[in-house]
């Protein structure tokens, strides 16, 4: 075992007893020795987590319950300042106790794993500490940003268009639903609800992430006027409901103008059927958005984008998180827009303390007055860095060696169909299963065993964490309860991690 060791990062006698007033900024110096030294022991402690979160022998987590946690930790605020090597002491101990979310046998969430070179990217964007809102304060990274989006844009299938990064999939979301309400009823930005001619009604999937749900909640429309629509037993979207529910909301007089299809959807990884849904919506005159927020990697994939995205050069706007699938350190999360000028006429408030139109370069490259944030922090270096370190034809490679590890699980879960029940074949890299234990082998496959099925889930789950070698996810759906769902998005990840998966899944439930 190479957990973190809390007493190996010495400062020097004299270092360890100063405090932050005693290195730079404070002291003015080019080249303080203190300084120096104090980063020296940070990112010694950081790269020895790096390589320690990629020891398969390594645990996930030491888990505590929270007020035991609390003792082991010194969380208060002093009054007094602390000495450096105490707050060097208070990082090793933060990454003791922190989940390994770079380990290869970490499948439980759909951002995991550690690009290293994308983590590299973070760290000059923490050392350079800009904000994005102009190219005046920030213009390596504005032109970054205008390249890597340019880039994604020609990869959904557009010539131009306008794209920005979000803090996060549910906040481009947002952006996407706030641009297809100014494109419909521009005065609304002016006049607020006075300029709309009726109630206006949006439709999603009832496999949608909620933040879909949540627009109508924030944006006024009410939850009530988002429109679930009924998916298939796959997940996936089903056009002649959403027709049929359009029609509905019509004959009420209400005003459909908002669609959302989900690329990926959180549980099953279900991808809507994208041509289907551009026709309704063109026939409606609908805003069509889809949340490729999750599965959007596929896109760079010549092996698995179609047909999950077929037809996706037909939508409006698109969501897209690089911090999901291509394993961009967290966050990275776009959106782009087929239409340009968009963001700056939905957005702009023209603040002239910021926004200034007499400066003396081309203000287009100015992005504050797009978004409804303001201030944005620097989220494409990590992005861009990590993209030419792989190339394009890399990161499509990249994307086809997750889902074929994908596909192994599966063929491993029929192996042992035995042990394991398969859910669905799986269009993503998520993988739904049931764990059988022994006294349910050889039961029929009935509502009754899945409801037995269902209650192992959480005693593994708490047996893995307490274990600390295995963190699987699991969660019910409207269609069945609790079951399990590994995520393969970690580059780090082989065949072996997953047979370790499935077997260690079958250790902690011998005996239930």
């Amino acid at each position: 075992m190479t957990s973190i060791n809390v007493e190996k990062y010495k400062l020097s006698d004299k270092t360890a007893k100063l405090t932050a007033k005693d290195i730079i900024p404070v002291v003015q110096s080019s080249d303080s020795a203190e300084t120096r030294e104090f980063l020296n022991k940070i990112a010694e402690l950081l790269v020895d987590y790096v390589n320690i979160q990629n020891d398969r022998k390594e645990k996930i987590l030491d888990f505590h319950h929270p007020e035991d946690m609390k003792k082991l930790l010194t969380l208060d605020i002093p009054e007094d300042a602390v000495t450096l090597q105490q707050l060097v002491k208070d990082c090793a101990m933060t990454l003791k106790y922190q989940v390994k979310t770079g380990h290869p046998h970490f499948f439980n969430q759909l951002s995991c794993g550690l690009d290293v070179v994308s983590m590299a990217g973070e760290w000059l964007t923490a050392t350079a500490n800009t904000n994005m809102f102009t190219y005046e304060i920030a213009p390596v990274f504005i032109l970054m940003e205008n390249v890597v989006l340019s880039k994604m844009r020609k990869i959904i299938g557009w010539d131009g268009g306008d794209s920005i990064l979000a803090p996060g999939g549910s906040i481009s979301n947002l952006y996407a639903f706030l641009a297809a309400r100014h494109k419909m009823f521009p005065n609304y930005k002016e006049h607020g609800a006075r300029a709309l001619p009726g109630e206006l009604v949006m439709f999603t999937s009832d496999q949608c992430h909620y933040s879909v749900k949540s627009c109508a909640a924030v944006c006024g429309l009410g939850t009530d006027n988002c429109v679930m629509v009924p998916s298939d037993e796959h997940g996936r979207l089903i056009p002649a409901e959403l027709e049929r529910l359009i029609l509905e909301r019509k004959a009420r007089g209400q005003i459909p103008f908002f669609v959302n299809a989900t690329a990926g959807t959180t549980v099953l990884g279900a991808f809507d059927p994208i041509n289907a849904v551009a026709d309704i919506c063109e026939k409606y005159n609908c805003w069509f958005h889809v949340d490729a927020a999750w599965g959007g990697g596929l896109l760079l994939s010549k092996k698995y984008r179609h047909p999950r995205f077929t037809g996706i050069e037909r939508c409006d706007s698109i969501t897209w998180n690089p911090h999901k699938l291509m394993g961009a350190l967290l966050q990275c999360s776009t959106i782009h827009f087929k239409e340009d000028g968009l963001l700056i006429s939905c957005n702009q408030m023209s603040a002239e303390y910021l926004f200034m139109t007499d400066k003396l370069y081309d203000i287009s490259y100015d992005t504050g007055d797009k978004v409804i944030q303001c201030g944005r922090h620097n989220d494409i270096f990590k992005l861009w860095l990590q993209w030419r370190s792989k190339g394009t034809e890399g990161f499509g490679k990249h994307m086809d060696h997750l889902m074929e590890l994908a596909e192994y699980e599966v063929k491993r879960i029929k192996q042992q169909s035995d042990k394991f029940y398969l859910i669905m074949e799986p269009e993503c890299v998520n993988v739904s299963f049931w764990y059988i234990p022994k006294r349910l082998r050889g039961v029929p496959h009935d509502a009754k065993k899945e409801q037995e099925l269902a209650k192992i889930c959480p005693i593994i789950k708490s047996r893995m964490m307490m274990s600390g070698t295995l963190m699987v996810g699991y969660q019910p759906d409207d269609r069945r309860p609790n079951f399990f769902r590994s995520i393969i998005s970690s580059i780090a990840v082989t065949e072996a991690d997953v047979d370790f998966m499935l077997n260690e899944i079958d250790r902690l439930g011998q005996d239930l």
